[in-house]
């Protein structure tokens, strides 16, 4: 015969007790899954902390809407320099460009692969048209902000909203904003990764079950021209004659 379902308890005065389970059909209790931890570090130099005020003007302009008319790219303090070399005075830095084929694509800029983001910006175009631009063999993208006056002591990769160009047309506006759960994850995934491209499992709740991240990853030189000029031109594999990539952010 099977166990009972239930059995009678009695307490010590001899009454009937209630009705329990045995010990044994007891089903233990439910274990939580580990935790994800994030294991990359700090970079060397921290970010300040950014006040609530900015959070907020940062949130408000990521829900505008990408607009594509055709505008003249402004001159640009220099010129494309040969991929295979690094330039004079630049730094080496990790940037990665990734995002959902029909969602916005995202920069980060990391000092290192295992390192926290130091930048994250949003771009104002669809991943899958800039996989389509890098087709072609070279791309420049231009993020201008307007000039601060001279007792403004912000930088200009903590400017929080830019106008950004591609090739020559005005897209609309990328967005810095602070690093978030699915930025962290995707840097955590790609931490061995030191240059290359492919796609990454999405989030099924986002993009559907079948819905795919894909990221470029690769080394960029960071020349800083000034207060308000910075440039990341990315650099190739020695041989390598792949797209030509470079990112410029100006005050004007």
């Amino acid at each position: 015969m099977g166990e009972p379902d239930f059995v009678f308890t009695t307490s010590p005065d001899g009454n009937d007790g209630d009705l329990k389970k045995p010990s044994s059909s007891i089903p233990p209790p439910p274990t939580l899954p580990p935790r994800h931890t994030v294991s990359l570090v700090q970079p060397s130099q921290k970010k300040r902390p950014k006040g609530k005020v900015m959070r907020v003007f940062r949130s408000v302009f990521r829900s505008l809407p990408i607009m594509t008319p055709i505008c003249k790219l402004p001159s640009l303090p220099m010129g494309l320099p040969d991929n295979h070399k690094t330039i004079s005075g630049g730094t080496r830095v990790t940037g990665t460009l990734f995002g959902y084929r029909k969602g916005r694509v995202s920069l980060s800029i990391q000092e290192s692969p295992n390192c926290l983001p130091t930048l994250v910006v949003e771009l104002a175009m669809q991943t899958n048209m800039l996989q389509k631009e890098l087709s072609t063999g070279m791309v420049r993208v231009a993020l201008e902000c307007e000039k601060r006056s001279d007792k403004d002591k912000t930088k200009l990769m903590e400017e929080p909203l830019f106008t950004m160009y591609c090739n020559g047309k005005k897209t609309g506006y990328g967005v810095k904003r602070d690093a978030n759960d699915e930025d962290l994850a995707v840097m955590e995934l790609l931490k061995m990764v030191s240059m290359g491209a492919g796609v990454l499992p999405g989030n099924s709740d986002v993009e559907g079950p079948d819905g795919e991240l894909a990221y470029m990853r690769a080394y960029f030189e960071r020349v800083i021209g000034s207060k308000d000029s910075e440039t990341l031109y990315m650099l190739s594999p020695e041989g390598n004659s792949g797209p030509e990539l470079s990112i410029f952010f100006v005050r004007i």
